[in-house]
């Protein structure tokens, strides 16, 4: 096919925003020509290119909205380094029924056992199968929580925690905070109640996050909401980053 043919039906492609299509239809049609394929075979080929590249554009979109530190796979977790999660444990994890269902997870454990990995992992997870993810350290939450109102870019992050199936809160006893903070997350947990399954790392259990939010009756509520539908995990062991350290010396 003449190139300026292709070169018309790319701009054609384009105007209908079949996009994907247009940036591949010349390798399409040498394969179609090179293996004598159907009409109806040069359809689907074409349909499935299309299908492919917006998905993918999708979850680029959602992997950038969710705002992970970096990006960590569940295949990447190695369970021999994490011993007090089975593997049917972490497989029932991964099949995200419990997004479905409403479920929160408490993941409680010392620094470096893996809370954050696993956690990443399961939003990336989340994320492959269409669910819309947010993660955010208790300390930037509260910046957002308080500056919300007033600054734009808080307001866009606001929204984006709010819209989202699974938010994904880390490092939760990581600073004290002061009634009026307190009562702002109480807020959020409770517009989150019901509409957004939530994945919280802390090295504290439930018990002992008065001490962080330090209202009584806030922490009963906020705790009511949380823990109604919920599944609290406890990670042990070494430090992985401690463990796996990295050194100017080498191994002398």
């Amino acid at each position: 096919m003449q190139q300026s043919k292709i070169d018309n039906i790319e701009t054609m492609l384009k105007t209908v925003n079949l996009h994907h299509i247009a940036v591949q239809i010349k390798d399409i049609f040498n394969q179609a020509i090179n293996e004598s394929i159907s009409y109806e075979k040069f359809l689907e080929e074409l349909l499935k290119c299309e299908i492919k590249g917006r998905e993918e554009k999708r979850f680029e979109r959602r992997l950038k909205h969710a705002e992970f530190p970096e990006y960590k796979t569940l295949d990447e977790f190695d369970l021999k380094e994490q011993t007090t999660l089975s593997k049917k444990q972490f497989n029932q994890l991964r099949e995200l029924s419990w997004i479905e269902q409403g479920y929160n997870l408490i993941l409680l454990g010392p620094t470096g056992v893996g809370k954050t990995f696993l956690s990443i992992g399961l939003g990336v997870e989340a994320i492959n199968c269409g669910y819309k993810v947010h993660f955010i350290t208790m300390h930037d939450l509260i910046h957002i929580l308080k500056t919300q109102e007033i600054l734009r870019t808080s307001r866009t992050r606001y929204q984006r925690i709010v819209d989202s199936d699974l938010v994904i809160i880390d490092d939760l006893m990581f600073i004290a905070m002061e009634k009026h903070e307190a009562n702002l997350f109480f807020q959020l947990i409770n517009k989150l109640y019901g509409q957004s399954s939530i994945i919280i790392t802390s090295n504290k259990g439930p018990e002992d996050w008065g001490e962080l939010l330090g209202d009584p009756a806030i922490t009963t509520v906020i705790l009511d909401r949380i823990v109604h539908k919920c599944q609290v995990l406890n990670l042990d062991g070494e430090s992985y980053r401690l463990k796996h350290r990295q050194t100017i010396f080498g191994n002398n």
